[in-house]
């Protein structure tokens, strides 16, 4: 596996990880980000979506599909501008741009390794 495909597939982990916590106990998570407990099954949607958007990173991993690599790089970097709007205009707490910070220290990662495969 080339190294930004490696990038990829140990960021999927945490997509995972965080996807299934959503979907399975979002009560224990939400508050340390200063997002009220789940009232309705939309945490849990998010928490699907991620898993299921996990699938494409693992797959694009597996398959070397460097195209679709170097995209994710661009979305997942564009987070922490979102997440930053939200909290500017009063929508979420600040504790939710650490979210945005390991999604956009996981773009950083898989950049890095692409542009030193192109070196």
């Amino acid at each position: 596996m080339s190294r930004p495909a490696r990038s990829l597939a140990v960021f999927s982990v945490y997509v995972i990880l965080l996807g299934l916590a959503l979907l399975v106990i979002p009560d224990v998570w939400l508050p340390l980000y200063g997002l009220p407990k789940a009232a309705d099954v939309w945490v849990r949607v998010v928490g699907m979506l991620l898993v299921l958007l996990a699938f494409y990173y693992v797959q694009a991993a597996r398959h070397e599909m460097m195209h679709f690599i170097r995209w994710t790089v661009y979305t997942r970097a564009s987070i922490i501008l979102f997440l930053g709007a939200f909290v500017l205009l009063g929508l979420a707490e600040p504790p939710v741009l650490l979210v945005g910070m390991i999604d956009l220290l996981g773009a950083a990662w898989t950049w890095l390794e692409l542009r030193r495969v192109q070196d």
